[in-house]
């Protein structure tokens, strides 16, 4: 149960009867009354703005309403007190009954306690990672690597069909470049001479090299001699092939899977982007015209052409944006306008873009051709994540050697595990910048968040396996321990738990809704950190403890909170596909 909406229900039924009764004028809108926690808890379990939201509508001060809701909700079999507070707040305390009903519910539900099916099946893509086969993943490309596969396993959670997709950027200049620097390589590894202008600013590195020694093998020397030209799509197929098995091996490692690799070089070739442009010239969004200098004078490149135009400006951008490059090739806008129609049209309304924070300026105009070709039926959210600041003992980690320019996620990964990186990359909302300390990810304290939340687990584990030893015939099992005397729960710090515990379902949705999984991060740490409270409040005083010796009523319905705060802590961890840790070594 989510109590949040439970409440809110209750509420609106009590509004609802007041205007049955005459006591109240009916047809108010109560959409934006709210139920949620209080800002200062000492104000009670939940509050709510209803007196204030309808208190206009039905011709009544708030503080006035709110009395009337107050004396109808005495009595109510969940309520304890309920008061009005300020300018017009409900405040409700909650009695310990309602909460023993929730632990049942969290240990009768097990690890599925806080699924939901909110999204009705409804499809939704969740594009992530999507980068350039030039070279292996850094650990920048592993933060939108892990929000993107997170979200998907968010949004499944609650009901909706994902489909998680990369899209292979395997067309264009930089693809072009990375087939000309393995064609450079290819012939120094056969001791031809290097005649190629500009060879120098091609990609180069260790890695580089190993694509032209690993591909080299399909060309004969015959075919290096000759033009570059005649050689270059089957070295760019070859290159990309090999470089997105790298990508694989690395995204694997880390435990991040997608259903859908599409090519945009296919899309080309498929005539999908002439299809998209059709659709927005039969809607009149596409025109022939020259588009102003920037404001703040011209760059260098940019020319005073007549340019095939889609009308962006329309939806919401600043300017319109071109669809032809001056060579007569389609612009990367064009193509990724082709590939969002196709993204709509095997079903995908709702779109969402995980992609690194240097996109910024690119969000605008994609949500504006999204509005455009799916007519207004289909919408795009893009994540921009910031960058991860790598440091080990707060010094900025050195790149890496392999790699030339940047630090490899799989040398992240085999140094720390992928465990590690999963969950420090949540620990931060994604717009927000990350540091990530070697040294500090692999402490055991509070400081470490991942040691932390895995520790509670663990310690919860611990707790049971000990009780099983000095209560051998006592059933230990989430449903056993279902039916336990939970009354016996009377501790502030016990119902505490038990209230952050049944919070779990409304902090999923939330997060779901608004396409926040570092939310689930943030809550985790909390149930932790309450965990860890009330254990250590049992070694300071005996009576607090999980485990009563010659008292199995109480011990049940004790070990059924840790079961409970085990559970909840187990289902967030596979959320985010981080393996709950049965102890700590």
């Amino acid at each position: 149960m989510d109590y949040f909406k439970y409440l809110r229900e209750e509420i609106i039924k009590r509004l609802e009867a007041l205007a049955e009764a005459g006591k109240l004028p009916s047809g108010f809108d109560s959409t934006k009354v709210v139920v949620e926690p209080p800002r200062d808890p000492s104000h009670g379990d939940v509050s709510s703005n209803v007196a204030m939201v309808i208190a206009s509508q039905v011709g009544m001060k708030p503080r006035e309403l709110g009395g009337m809701l107050a004396a109808s909700l005495e009595g109510h079999e969940a309520v304890a007190a309920v008061k009005v507070a300020g300018p017009g707040f409900l405040n409700m305390e909650l009695k310990a009954s309602f909460w023993h009903a929730r632990l049942k519910e969290v240990l009768t539900a097990g690890t599925d306690y806080g699924r939901s099916d909110i999204g009705a099946g409804e499809k939704v893509n969740v594009e992530y990672v999507s980068a350039n086969p030039t070279g292996p993943l850094h650990i920048g490309h592993g933060r939108g690597a892990v929000i993107g596969d997170v979200l998907a396993s968010l949004l499944e959670w609650v009901g909706f069909d994902v489909t998680r997709e990369y899209y292979v950027n395997d067309s264009g200049a930089q693809v072009d470049d990375f087939a000309k620097a393995n064609y450079r390589d290819m012939r120094k590894q056969r001791n031809l001479p290097v005649e190629q202008p500009d060879s120098e600013e091609l990609y180069s590195g260790e890695e580089t090299a190993a694509c032209a020694t690993s591909i080299s093998a399909r060309f004969s020397t015959d075919e290096l001699r000759a033009d570059f030209q005649d050689s270059l799509p089957e070295i760019r197929r070859h290159a990309v092939d090999y470089m997105m098995n790298r990508i694989r091996e690395d995204l694997a490692a880390l435990g991040i899977r997608h259903d859908v690799f599409t090519s945009e070089r296919e899309l080309v070739a498929s005539g999908a982007v002439e299809e998209a442009l059709r659709t927005l010239e039969a809607r009149g969004l596409i025109y022939t015209g020259v588009l102003e200098a920037p404001k703040g004078g011209a760059p260098g490149d940019w020319e005073p052409r007549s340019q095939t135009l889609f009308r962006a400006t329309e939806f919401g951008d600043d300017v319109d944006r071109p669809l032809r490059k001056s060579d007569g090739g389609w612009t990367y806008f064009a193509t990724d306008i082709a590939n969002h129609l196709d993204k709509f049209r095997r079903g995908s309304r709702t779109m969402i873009n995980v992609w690194g924070a240097d996109h910024g300026g690119y969000v605008k105009r994609m949500q504006a051709a999204v509005k455009a070709v799916t007519d207004g039926k289909g919408t795009l959210d893009v994540k921009l994540c910031q960058m991860v600041n790598l440091l080990n003992r707060g010094k900025p980690v050195k790149m890496s050697k392999r790699a030339g320019t940047y630090v490899a996620l799989s040398e992240v990964i085999n140094q720390v595990g992928k465990d590690v990186v999963r969950f420090i990359m949540l620990t931060r909302r994604n717009d927000a910048p990350l540091e990530f300390d070697l040294a500090r990810v692999t402490e055991q304290s509070r400081e470490n968040p991942v040691f932390y939340v895995q520790y509670a687990h663990a310690r919860a584990r611990s707790v049971m396996r000990h009780a099983g030893a000095e209560f051998p015939d006592m059933r230990l099992t989430p449903e056993a321990l279902s039916r336990a005397e939970l009354e016996r729960l009377t501790d502030r710090a016990e119902l505490a738990l038990i209230r952050m515990l049944a919070g779990w379902p409304q902090v999923v949705e939330n997060a779901a809704n608004a396409h926040e999984p570092h939310r689930l991060a943030f809550y985790l740490y909390d149930v932790a950190a309450a965990f860890h409270s009330l254990w250590n409040k049992g070694k300071e005083d005996r009576d607090l403890r999980f485990i009563v010796g010659g008292n199995d009523r109480l011990t049940a319905a004790r070990l059924a909170l840790v079961q409970g705060a085990a559970c909840v802590i187990a289902s967030g961890l596979r959320i985010f596909g981080v393996e709950p840790v049965e102890e700590l070594r």
